[in-house]
């Protein structure tokens, strides 16, 4: 159906279009906030590619939230596993997974995840919740930064989707248990883009599976989400620390 933007808006924006079988809205790129109005539930249809640590954590917590929820991988089996271990996620073969998606989540590493993203089919006007790191064998590193990041360089090679980095500083351990840190402590998402439907859509995806969420600014403050990333993994691994932990932005009440 579609319906008026408020009248606040310039006219250019005058409709949105919302999509009634999924109980979140999918409106034109063009459109602003405005027009990304939550219905009653936030259920989407998410497609997870890769079937690791983290793709498995996300299919978990989707699946738990309401979410329905698609797994794909280069190893059908261990995308078959995964599926199976949760009861509403199903295993799709890679070609045409994207296929109808509100949101795709690219849990890949980084090197795959071009690659990765163009063989699940078109994804123009496709959310992509980039959750890469571009990390050096050891981990210890990042191959590229400063001037560019893993999140633009996605949105650069496949330039049709809407990409937004989001969750890339949340170990997988962390996502798999659960953002509640005790004694009212929440680990939060950071989320960059250039799309306001796309931060939208992640933030639904990561309030809808309790974390919460910082806006990070347009898709260029990857550049600095992705170091904070790098951190994160050398507390947890180089210094011992464990996997157990996140970072988080604090201020004053």
């Amino acid at each position: 159906m579609t319906v008026d933007c408020p009248n606040s808006w310039d006219k250019k924006y005058q409709k949105c279009i919302f999509i009634s079988q999924v109980r979140t809205p999918r409106v034109q790129p063009s459109q602003p906030p405005c027009c990304i109005q939550p219905q009653e539930t936030p259920f989407m249809k998410i497609t997870v590619i890769g079937a690791g640590n983290m793709g498995a954590a996300f299919v978990k917590q989707l699946t738990r939230a309401g979410h329905q929820v698609s797994v794909t991988a280069r190893d059908a089996a261990k995308a078959a596993q995964v599926a199976a271990a949760h009861a509403g996620a199903r295993a799709v073969p890679v070609a045409g997974a994207a296929d109808g998606a509100d949101a795709v989540v690219l849990a890949t590493g980084y090197g795959d995840a071009v690659d990765a993203l163009r063989s699940v089919g078109d994804v123009t006007g496709t959310v992509v919740v980039d959750i890469t790191n571009p990390l050096t064998v050891d981990y210890m590193g990042l191959t590229i930064g400063h001037d560019t990041s893993a999140a633009e360089e996605i949105a650069k090679a496949v330039p049709g989707a809407e990409v937004v980095k989001a969750f890339n500083t949340v170990f997988a351990q962390v996502l798999a248990e659960g953002a509640d840190f005790g004694d009212g402590r929440r680990v939060d998402v950071f989320v960059a883009g250039d799309s306001e439907r796309a931060k939208h859509t992640a933030r639904v995806i990561a309030e809808s599976i309790g974390f919460g969420v910082v806006d990070a600014g347009p898709l260029k403050n990857a550049r600095y989400l992705e170091p904070v990333a790098g951190l994160n993994i050398y507390l947890g691994y180089g210094a011992g620390l464990g996997t157990g932990i996140a970072p988080v932005w604090i201020r004053k009440a």
